[in-house]
């Protein structure tokens, strides 16, 4: 039998190889953090190389991803689909192993990372999922959801600020079964951290309720399986192992400097860490006694088989329990769902509301019917309008332990609950669903004021790349906001989301189009959805029942003009959102007045619409009629590729000012003599 290091240098062998072959990558962290990962993967890591997807697996992500050859090398090591020829592909265009983890590329990767610190983050909402699906389901003597999960995170990831953010929550939570391990080499891209980087780590993760083992050496197996196994022991606190490691170990020349992060060794000094390592072996060839040691397929088998059979039991008792937790987790609806009935009744209700409003009434009536629902806001609840009636605020409550039964609503939550308050965490909120929809068995959402979306952003563009089904409702959405003034007024950030690939974002005009997002963003599985409402009321507009289904397609005629009962074929569009478009129907009935033909589209989501066939698209904005005039009170760029060369746009170019919002929308020319003044001008 192998000895821990030869087990843990094959992890060092093949990612010097890889990124020595690819000359790209970073060596340093995988051969500094291999003799962690051996202990963990062949002594307490929960899973099966024949099964990636088994649902109690625990949960493994690498936040310091550019050390992504660490998991690439595990995963090949241990029995996944993973071969050695794409090992030799690292960093190649179309491989399996790309230069960062990236979901949906290789079996056994459980989050996209490289950003640092959005990984923990991750593990926050991973650990969430796990802790808030046990008390959703486990029953005593059947705690059927039962995993850990696990955490590499290195100097930066805990430099960056979400991972404050997020420790901080979860200490709060008391998620004793997410454990972390800090690899503490001192040496960032710059070098020797102690000039950037002096923060007392131990006292400061103390400090968020974290259970702290301190001076572990990362190179001794014995100190690491006691760190472990003492970690494991912690029911309510999250636990943090911080091991001194030392970067490219092996490596003679190179070790302990920032020569090893982010380049190759260099052949020689590959070499040279071989002889020093006592690796003989050529670049890529694992003898066959190291891969026995190292294989996973057994133990993970057995583990599954057990659990499976457990489930089983669990089934016999409660079978409508276990039925619903095999539906969350296949991301199945119920099937009385009745969000489309939503819209139908919006449009008989006809009720003038802001749109942030006419999403609670949303929430209120999917809330009892969706229990995969899991929402929260940023500190904002009241103005965001998110926590529906009797949802129940989620928290550690009276016990910890799922089987044991769950506490009532108290003050500080309770582990069954469906609603997180976040906490002035807009980054962390964002990341943390990402995690919490990765774990499957919940669709999250998440509030904060749209122009705070710049705070989230990053991990707003993660979930759009690894295609996760997160919602964010975005509210006070343009200068409408009002007194607050330019710094809570968004203006560039409908661009920057509709900017985004695979991000489908909508502002509804009413109650009806809010309803209608709600529903388009509970049935989408492939992406995330952002809901931009308003603040202020917007007026109820009429619709037919082939309108009412094409706001689905995104962009739809809300209005024709009509002659002698005859549409006529328009002088002018005008594409509008939100609370433009009861602007601009207004301003159309004023146009009428005057003997022109006018159109009115309403645009809830232009990715959808873009997303629509040829013909449809040339129903709504036919190529013939160039005189189209969009109003939008955000930024303008958007709007060129609809209004073309012969189009205008009433949007924004500046940022706003501190005034009550009919003041504002008058001052920036969001009014119907302005659209009128500037639609004749377009006209001639």
């Amino acid at each position: 039998m192998p000895s821990r290091f030869e087990l843990a240098n094959a992890i060092r062998a093949l990612s010097m190889d890889a990124v020595q072959k690819a000359n790209s990558g970073h060596p340093g962290a995988p051969m500094g953090m291999a003799d962690i990962a051996e202990v963990l993967w062949n002594d307490h890591f929960k899973h099966n190389p024949a099964d990636p997807t088994w649902p109690d697996r625990d949960r493994f992500v690498l936040s310091n991803g550019h050390g992504s050859m660490l998991l690439y090398s595990l995963l090949h090591l241990t029995g996944y689909e993973l071969s050695l020829e794409e090992l030799q592909n690292f960093r190649q265009l179309h491989s399996r192993t790309p230069g960062h983890p990236e979901l949906g590329y290789t079996p056994g990767i459980e989050t996209t990372t490289g950003p640092l610190g959005q990984g923990l983050a991750n593990a926050v909402g991973l650990a969430l999922a796990e802790r808030t699906l046990a008390a959703q389901f486990n029953r005593p003597g059947h705690a059927i959801v039962d995993h850990h999960t696990w955490c590499f995170v290195g100097d930066g990831c805990l430099m960056e600020g979400i991972s404050h953010e997020v420790a901080s929550l979860a200490g709060t939570q008391r998620l004793g079964k997410l454990i972390t391990f800090y690899d503490d080499n001192g040496i960032s891209i710059d070098g020797e951290v102690d000039g950037w980087f002096t923060d007392d780590t131990a006292k400061r993760f103390e400090a968020y309720g974290w259970h702290v083992v301190a001076n572990v050496d990362g190179h001794k197996p014995e100190e690491i399986q006691a760190a472990i196994e003492l970690a494991k022991t912690q029911d309510d606190k999250p636990s943090l192992i911080i091991c001194k490691t030392i970067i490219g170990f092996g490596a003679p020349n190179k070790q302990g400097k920032e020569e090893s992060h982010g380049a190759a060794l260099g052949e020689d000094e590959v070499a040279a860490a071989r002889k020093q390592l006592d690796w003989p072996h050529k670049p890529f060839h694992i003898p066959e006694e190291i891969y026995q040691g190292w294989d996973a397929h057994d133990a993970g088998s057995t583990r599954q088989a057990d659990w499976q059979a457990r489930f089983e039991r669990y089934a016999a008792a409660y079978p409508s329990e276990a039925a619903e937790l095999q539906r969350r987790l296949k991301g199945e609806l119920p099937v009385e769902l009745g969000s489309e009935r939503l819209i139908q009744q919006a449009q008989e209700a006809g009720e003038n509301l802001a749109s942030r409003k006419a999403s609670l009434a949303c929430l209120n009536a999917l809330g009892p019917q969706l229990p995969e629902l899991l929402g929260g806001s940023a500190d904002l609840a009241p103005s965001n309008l998110t926590v529906w009636n009797g949802v129940k605020v989620i928290g550690a409550g009276s016990s910890n332990n799922p089987a044991e039964g769950s506490s009532n609503n108290s003050a500080e939550g309770s582990p069954d609950g469906s609603y997180l308050h976040y906490g002035v965490r807009e980054f962390g909120m964002a990341a943390i669903m990402n995690g919490i929809a990765l774990h499957g068995g919940f669709i999250p959402y998440g509030a904060t004021f749209l122009i705070f979306m710049e705070y989230m952003r990053n991990a707003v563009r993660m979930a759009a790349l690894m295609g996760t089904q997160v919602i964010y409702v975005f509210t006070h959405d343009s200068i409408g906001l009002g007194e607050d003034g330019p710094t809570h007024q968004p203006i560039e950030q409908l661009t920057t989301l509709r900017s985004t690939p695979n991000l489908a974002t909508w502002r509804p005009c009413d109650a009806v189009e809010t309803a209608a997002a709600w529903n388009a963003a509970i049935k989408r599985h492939a992406g995330p959805t952002a809901l931009v409402l308003s603040r202020q009321t917007l007026p109820h507009q009429a619709r037919t029942t082939q309108q009412l289904a094409n706001i689905q397609r995104g962009g739809y005629v809300l209005k024709n003009s009509v002659r002698k009962d005859k549409v006529v074929t328009p002088d002018l569009i005008l594409i509008a959102t939100g609370s433009e478009v009861g602007l601009a129907m207004d301003a159309a009935t004023e146009l009428e007045t005057q003997g022109r033909a006018v159109r009115v589209v309403s645009m809830p989501s232009t990715y959808r619409f873009d997303g629509q066939d040829d013909a449809y698209r040339e129903s709504v904005l036919p190529r013939a009629v160039t005189k189209r005039l969009a109003v939008e009170a955000g930024h303008r760029d958007v709007w060129y590729k609809y209004v073309g060369l012969d189009g205008d746009i009433i949007g924004m170019n500046t940022f706003g000012e501190s005034a009550p919002a009919g003041d504002l929308f008058k001052h920036f020319g969001f009014t119907v003599a302005n659209v009128v003044a500037r639609a004749t001008a377009l006209l001639g």
